[in-house]
């Protein structure tokens, strides 16, 4: 199975508000970059877009190691939130609504396919690809 490292970043200019996404996929020696904008939307939507389209370009199930700064996304995942929102219908457990549950639907169906693990990293600390994936999410919003 193939290994392959991504990281995601999202950003938003008001929130709700323009917003941009990145990621950064790396295989062996090869790396691609993928970006994008939505001009109204929030910065959760944000990163979990990033994610989306980056697990997207893979066209195999791969050991994927992702590395995030979004708490929401990370800990949605890993401590199995967003899966016990869609075995209820996307409420959550204090009778709410789950937000971006569209979106979380995709994202899970995406994670499925392939073996992840996710990994939040802190924003802005200096880690070279979130410094770029968000470099390049705030570029979206400003072309």
């Amino acid at each position: 199975m193939k290994e392959v490292e991504i990281f995601t970043d999202g950003a938003c200019s008001g929130n709700p508000g323009p917003g941009g996404w990145a990621a950064i996929i790396k295989y062996e020696q090869e790396e691609k970059k993928i970006s994008g904008f939505e001009n109204n939307t929030t910065n959760n939507r944000m990163e979990l877009l990033a994610l989306i389209n980056a697990l997207s370009c893979l066209k195999y199930a791969c050991k994927v190691r992702i590395f995030s700064d979004s708490k929401y996304v990370v800990d949605s995942i890993n401590k199995g939130w967003a899966m016990n929102w869609k075995k209820n219908k996307w409420m959550r457990s204090s009778g709410k609504k789950a937000l971006n549950s569209d979106l979380w639907s995709t994202l899970l169906d995406l994670i499925s396919f392939h073996n992840v693990e996710l990994k939040w990293i802190k924003g802005h600390s200096g880690h070279k690809e979130n410094e770029e994936c968000d470099r390049m999410a705030t570029s979206e919003i400003n072309m």
